[in-house]
């Protein structure tokens, strides 16, 4: 199970460019879909979690991924599976590519690539949230944050502001 952690957390760290959140979709691919080691709704809350705690995106849902199923071992082994293609490639590329970064094929790769990974990034938006059931204080949170951003508050305060307004919420709905 270790190995199997490694390997497709490497799969996943190799094939994906655009850093952390060009990787969820392809997260949700092999651990939920694919290897079914978590459900959609655990996914959805890692997912919250590893947004909220500080560190790489997909570091750290690799880390919870990991110790849900292996324990310490298994966070170690899917964290290293996670960041070692990409540690490899920009050694590689510190090595070796700096001299090529100039050439117009290799501008018009990452030009072709940069809407690919926001296009990724937008799927398992969507994705997300068809699995997701919404309640009505999820959209007035999902408003005022936008209203918030448009008006260029601070991200520190937005994210307080929502999990403030919905612990508020959530524990009006339960009593607390």
């Amino acid at each position: 199970m270790l190995l199997q952690l490694f390997m497709s957390f490497a799969k996943i760290g190799a094939f994906t460019l655009g850093g952390g959140y060009a990787m969820v979709p392809l997260i949700q691919e092999e651990v939920v879909e694919k290897k079914k080691w978590i459900d959609k709704e655990e996914f959805l809350d890692i997912l919250a979690v590893s947004q909220s705690t500080p560190g790489a995106l997909a570091v750290n849902m690799s880390v919870y991924i990991g110790y849900r199923l292996k324990g310490i071992l298994g966070a170690v082994f899917a964290a290293l599976g996670c960041v070692l293609p990409s540690f490899l490639s920009i050694i590689f590329i510190a090595a070796f590519l700096t001299n090529f970064l100039d050439y117009k094929y290799v501008k018009k790769f990452f030009q072709g690539a940069g809407p690919a990974v926001a296009a990724l990034i937008l799927y398992s938006a969507i994705k997300i949230g068809k699995t997701k059931k919404f309640k009505w204080y999820y959209y007035i949170i999902t408003v005022l944050t936008v209203l918030l951003m448009f008006f260029k508050f601070d991200p520190i305060v937005i994210i307080l502001a929502s999990a403030i307004l919905g612990i508020f919420i959530r524990g009006e709905k339960n009593g607390i």
